[in-house]
């Protein structure tokens, strides 16, 4: 399995390049839900790395329901993302 953007391919085009192209290391999360649930990021945050993982930029190559943000450990299946992205949307509403 391919990534479509990859750890090496940010290291080659610098991290500015791949923050230009809207993808956003996320090292230390696993899942969709690590990243709703972590007391430091603000929602704005949130919101900008689950958009990130959410991204055409973190699609698995020859697997478009899969999205692999680069930073965690495998891909996760693009639904999660959607989901968590909605749940961010009710506590934003709260």
């Amino acid at each position: 399995m391919r990534l479509a953007t990859t750890e090496s391919s940010v290291y080659a085009q610098g991290l500015a390049a791949a923050l230009a192209r809207g993808v956003r290391p996320a090292v230390g999360f696993t899942i969709p839900d690590d990243v709703l649930k972590d007391p430091d990021l603000t929602l704005r945050d949130k919101r900008e790395i689950l958009s990130s993982w959410a991204s055409d930029a973190s699609a698995v190559q020859d697997e478009p329901t899969l999205r692999w943000l680069l930073g965690t450990p495998e891909p996760v299946p693009f639904i999660e993302v959607r989901d968590a992205l909605a749940r961010l949307d009710r506590l934003e509403r709260m």
